[in-house]
């Protein structure tokens, strides 16, 4: 099957756990000007409500993913600490 490339470097939330090498979960992402959703890889397991990051189409709406923490949230925690 082909990559889906456009769904590469997108984020999303797990709609049900991932459970690493055991078994995919699955992703509701926001590509395409709306939201889809695909099976969910992951190397470890990872809770529902997860933010993940897309790092790979398997083709045929599956994914890897990895876990996702918006780096910015850093910058507004410590800009909050200021003062």
């Amino acid at each position: 099957m082909a990559q889906d490339e456009a769904v590469i470097g997108c984020t999303g939330e797990l709609l049900i756990g991932t459970r690493g090498s055991a078994g995919p979960g699955e992703i509701l992402v926001r590509v395409r000007g709306g939201s889809e959703t695909f099976l969910a890889w992951s190397q470890e397991p990872l809770p529902i409500g997860t933010t993940v990051l897309v790092v790979e189409s398997r083709g045929c709406r599956e994914v890897d993913v990895i876990e996702w923490g918006d780096p910015l949230d850093t910058l507004r925690g410590d800009a909050a600490d200021v003062g």
